[in-house]
């Protein structure tokens, strides 16, 4: 990819500049998904990106990044139900202290 810079010096004098930029600092690595659908879904699905001039790879990025978003949510949420759990069917209050204490002290190394 080239980047095109123009300068005026002057209103008699341009100077240009092209800087030659690598692809991988212009763009992060992408690869490509390929999924079989149902073609009545793809029609409308294409009919609706249409119809809101976007691109549906555009469309289907964000979607992913969505679902990717709200499952690391369930997962948290699942984990936070899980320690939950495990404090109050704990016997001892001080092992559930120490606990807290190595959790707190895994989480302040990082």
């Amino acid at each position: 990819m080239y980047l095109l810079d123009v300068l005026t010096i002057c209103s008699y004098h341009l100077s240009v500049r092209v800087v030659i930029m690598p692809q991988a600092l212009t763009r992060s690595r992408e690869t490509t998904f390929n999924l079989r659908i149902d073609a009545a879904l793809k029609a409308e699905f294409t009919a609706a990106v249409a119809t809101e001039d976007r691109p549906a790879a555009e469309v289907l990025r964000a979607m992913m990044r969505d679902y990717v978003t709200e499952a690391r949510r369930r997962r948290f949420a699942a984990e936070a139900r899980r320690q939950s759990q495990m404090i109050v069917d704990a016997k001892d209050e001080a092992e559930v202290m120490r606990w807290i204490q190595d959790v707190s002290a895994l989480d302040s190394g990082r």
